[in-house]
């Protein structure tokens, strides 16, 4: 590796680093949360820095460079994906310490494993060739399994831990099968190389059986990562078994990862082919947002109620995948803001269930959360705040989320246009099981009752940091929108 890709890679090299310095921090003063949680939020800052530098070109003197012969790029689309998984990766240690200290869980681990999970999804961002990328997606998932096993003693976490490894496995090997297909069929694993034979292949041309195959496993093993249905099973199991903070991690980390990786590879190396399978990508949207929304309905677990809907929130950012494969650049924004603003308001909410349950014995069931105003006025305030965001109500962020990727979907046309409906009747049909929660803590007397208990200082200031970006990406959205029209801007088709 010569200094040139370094420098390219200081981003990435430091993530890596700061988590093994996490351990180290550990190993030398066991079991003291506050010098890991100083390296920890230290590092991060560092490699926050790191990327700005780096994709601004103050590092490399360029706005876009590549490293190792093209296989890694630092783009605006890099920067501001390391961006996000850094704010994802600092919002979930900030609110993981309460719960994880009364489980006598080990913190500084939890935060390690975490930023390793992070430096994959930096990895992912930044992939131009078809093997890096699969190297980014296993350094993503594999840390995930870890944190959804977190709680070893509980019979729910190693579950949910046990399905979501096994089918997380299956799938990673159908994805690499399929990207096997695709490297022997054009002779390269180069993004931007298998994208130039594709558009040779593409004119006019259908699918030969061997790209369809390739496709079809690519889709799938894509599907399960972001919990697309079918391919949705793993997520309410995962989700409600896993200690809480992490459930708020895997519910909007791996999935931004993911959608990262789908950019990357359907977006830029199988553009060509977006005829072929932007079909399949409006069935999915439209079956993920509507089975996840119809099953939310039916729960009565809060930490449930959200898994499903994350399913849903899946299905509405296809919608604006779908729309750039039509043509609509307004498509590809969308997404990318939607992705930034489920992140924040979705992690606020676990926030909260996690801060209810930091008394052990406290359950997430809907009879938790009854007569919240009245015990914890803050968090009833907050929680309702991020349901109302998640429900797409304005000026909150969701609204502004749902409301690009409708309207790219609109301007497309076609299919698209009924894509769109379907998308506005499901954010309606989702706002009855988000404000039945508000219904409540506002109006609902508690069953039993919970002694409300002080919470530190750093789920404060992290729930502090989640309200602000909710409310100003709603109310200011249009600094967030130059920077993701960047951001689109750099993506090959």
């Amino acid at each position: 590796m010569g200094y040139e890709d370094a420098v390219t890679l200081a981003p990435f090299i430091a993530a890596v680093l700061v988590a093994a310095a996490i351990l180290f921090v550990d190993f030398i003063a066991p079991g003291r949360k506050v010098p890991a949680l100083a390296v920890t939020f230290a590092g991060l800052a560092l490699v926050a820095i790191l990327v700005v530098l780096t994709g601004q070109g103050a590092v490399t003197g360029r706005d876009e460079v590549t490293a190792f012969q093209g296989a890694y790029v630092v783009d605006p689309l890099t920067t501001f994906l390391d961006l996000l998984f850094i704010s994802i990766a600092a919002l979930t240690i900030a609110f993981a310490p309460d719960y994880l200290e009364e489980r006598e869980l080990p913190v500084a681990e939890f935060a390690a494993v975490l930023v390793f999970a992070i430096s994959g999804a930096m990895l992912i961002s930044a992939s131009a060739d078809l093997l890096v990328l699969f190297l980014g997606l296993e350094l993503m998932v594999l840390p995930g399994y870890v944190l959804a096993g977190y709680h070893k003693s509980d019979g729910y976490s190693t579950e949910g831990a046990i399905k979501y490894f096994l089918l997380g496995s299956f799938s990673s090997a159908i994805f690499l099968f399929g990207l096997a297909f695709v490297w022997g069929l054009t002779g390269t694993t180069s993004i931007a190389g298998v994208a130039a034979v594709l558009g040779q292949v593409a004119d006019g041309r259908p699918l030969t059986p061997g790209l369809g195959l390739g496709l079809a496993f690519l889709t799938t093993g894509v599907a399960f990562k972001i919990a697309a249905v079918p391919f949705h099973y793993w997520t309410p199991d995962a989700y409600q078994g896993s200690p809480t903070p992490v459930t708020g991690y895997l519910s909007v980390g791996p999935k931004v990862g993911a959608f990262a990786l789908i950019i990357r590879l359907f977006a830029e190396a199988l553009g060509p082919l977006a005829a072929d399978w932007n079909v399949v990508v409006m069935v999915l949207a439209a079956t993920t947002m509507t089975l996840g929304n119809l099953v939310a309905l039916t729960q009565d677990n809060v930490k449930r109620m959200l898994a499903y809907s994350s399913i849903a929130h899946t299905g509405y950012m296809l919608v604006g995948f779908a729309a750039w494969a039509a043509g609509q650049q307004s498509g590809m924004e969308g997404l990318l803001y939607y992705g930034a603003a489920y992140a924040f308001m979705n992690l606020g909410a676990f926030a909260v269930i996690a801060a209810l349950q930091k008394r052990l014995g406290v359950t997430s069931n809907l009879s938790t959360f009854a007569g919240l105003i009245r015990r914890e006025p803050t968090l009833a305030i907050l929680m309702t705040l991020f349901l109302l965001s998640l429900t797409g109500i304005p000026p909150t962020a969701g609204f502004f989320g749902k409301f690009y990727v409708i309207l790219a979907a609109v301007q497309a046309g076609g299919w698209l246009a009924v894509l769109a409906v379907l998308a506005v009747l499901n954010a309606a049909a989702a706002a009855f099981y988000y404000l039945r929660v508000v219904v409540y803590m506002f109006m609902r007397d508690p069953t039993t009752e919970i002694p409300s208990l002080a919470h530190g200082r750093l789920v404060w200031a992290g729930l502090a940091v989640a309200t602000v970006l909710t409310i100003v990406l709603g109310l200011f959205p249009g600094a967030m929108l130059e920077i993701v029209g960047g951001a689109a801007k750099a993506i090959i088709s």
